[in-house]
């Protein structure tokens, strides 16, 4: 691919000369990227990257956004967006409306898990991301974070340091791939069986404190990574203002630094994914928004926290979203929702589709529980066909691809009506100012 007559690289970094012309080349570029392998694969992403700084699209923190909402809530509530599959494509649909609406904050994200079987590490992700906001046309921040960079309950209690350092070398990772926001989600490790609620969430809030730390200790010069903590494992019981404090107080208590956390996910009623019934469709899921609106209010006024974070809200109904705002929900977060329109959608070719669902049939069929129907094993594991067949999906023709992408379009449009982040830019602009980071590009091994 020709570089030369779009871009140069002198001592002060990358300079586009043609940003019409970047622009026009990004679809090819990424792809390159995406699918190569090695140092040239590192080196294309590093490069996607550093050009879409230069565009003006940078990778950001929302912590200074998230401590002016802990002083006044703005009345909208942020959505974080896990994008699994098709996510050059869902990026651009998304800074698209993003464009049109005037929306200031939204995040892209991606689990510890979705890294894994989606075949997305950070540094593809926040690359991907990035290409297509230059695609776009994007300026301003770009709001990318790790989502539920959580421990994994076995394998702490069998061994706490192989797991606490693979968290520590996800972190790492995730920074130097420009993840600004770090959800920090040790909720695995409550202890329910001690007498009282501190020592329940004892080994959460030491190990949160732990690991923000060494997020502090990472971070570049004049970025203050946004850090999110848990007290409810999503799916369990509901959380409440006695958990909340007692979390709170003990991360103050053993955390040593000046910032500490910036939100608090909590869990009310969702599960990830939804609750799928035996014919396959999913059941009706009631929030207890009352508990939502609680926590909120009581992270804001006695911590300064930006308020509750909602997780697993992508498949409520639409007419439960406008209920985030009402109740100063500062963060929701939002997944299989958009992987279930990738995959039901009726401009997906069928026979595509039983090649998904055959592949995840063969591949995990040990997965399967008992007295799971067919409908529920697939519907719970299709996710895991996103990753290993990555390249089919981004090979799908564009007349299959444009009408899941204005399926996906009329969500997003959706969403940002109905949590309030139509209009949104000056908030964004008065509160964010991105700081560049510039990242070292290989330009004698790209021929630049």
């Amino acid at each position: 691919m020709e570089f030369k007559n779009l871009i140069t690289i002198g001592k002060d970094g990358l300079e586009i000369k043609d940003i019409n012309g970047v622009r026009d080349m990004m679809d090819s570029l990424v792809y390159e990227a995406v699918f190569a392998e090695g140092d040239k694969k590192n080196d294309l992403l590093v490069l996607i990257k550093e050009i879409a700084k230069a565009a003006g699209a940078v990778p950001a923190s929302i912590q200074s956004l998230y401590e002016a909402m802990g002083k006044a809530y703005p009345g909208f509530t942020v959505p974080a967006m896990n994008i699994r599959g098709l996510t050059y494509d869902t990026a651009r649909v998304i800074f698209r409306k993003v464009l049109d609406m005037k929306v200031g904050p939204f995040i892209f994200e991606i689990a510890r898990s979705e890294i894994g079987y989606t075949k997305q590490r950070p540094l593809e992700y926040s690359a991907v991301v990035l290409a297509a906001a230059v695609r776009e046309g994007y300026r301003g921040p770009v709001f990318i974070q790790g989502d539920h960079f959580q421990l994994v309950r076995k394998y702490f209690l069998a061994d706490p340091k192989p797991e606490t350092d693979y968290i520590k070398g996800l972190i790492k990772e995730a920074l130097d791939a420009e993840f600004y926001n770090i959800d920090i989600d040790s909720s695995t490790l409550v202890d329910l069986e001690k007498g009282t609620i501190k020592e329940q969430q004892r080994p959460n809030f030491e190990k949160t404190a732990e690991l923000a730390h060494y997020i502090r200790e990472l971070q570049p010069d004049g970025i203050e990574i946004s850090i999110g903590g848990e007290i409810g494992e999503i799916g369990k019981k509901n959380s409440n203002p006695d958990e909340l404090r007692a979390y709170l107080d003990g991360f103050k208590e053993t955390f040593k630094g000046n910032r500490g956390l910036s939100k608090l996910s909590v869990q009310t009623g969702t599960s990830h994914g939804g609750v799928v019934l035996p014919d396959g469709s999913l059941a009706q899921v009631k929030i207890d928004f009352e508990t939502l609106k609680t926590l909120s209010e009581l992270a804001r006024k006695e911590y300064g926290l930006s308020g509750a974070v909602q997780h697993g809200a992508s498949t409520l109904p639409e007419d439960a979203f406008h209920m985030f705002p009402e109740t100063g929900t500062s963060e929701v977060h939002l997944a299989t929702g958009f992987q279930n329109i990738m995959y039901d959608s009726k401009s997906l070719p069928v026979e595509f589709r039983e090649e998904v669902y055959n592949f995840i049939k063969q591949e995990y069929a040990k997965e399967r529980k008992e007295g799971q129907t067919e409908e529920q094993f697939i519907y719970s594991t299709r996710k895991k066909g996103l990753g290993p067949l990555k390249k089919r999906w981004w090979d799908l023709p564009s007349k299959v691809k444009e009408p899941i992408m204005k399926e996906l379009e009329a969500k997003f449009e959706l969403l940002f009506n109905k949590l309030k982040v139509v209009n949104t830019t000056d908030f964004v602009a008065k509160t964010v100012k991105p700081v560049v980071v510039k990242k070292e590009i290989n330009g004698e091994a790209l021929g630049l």
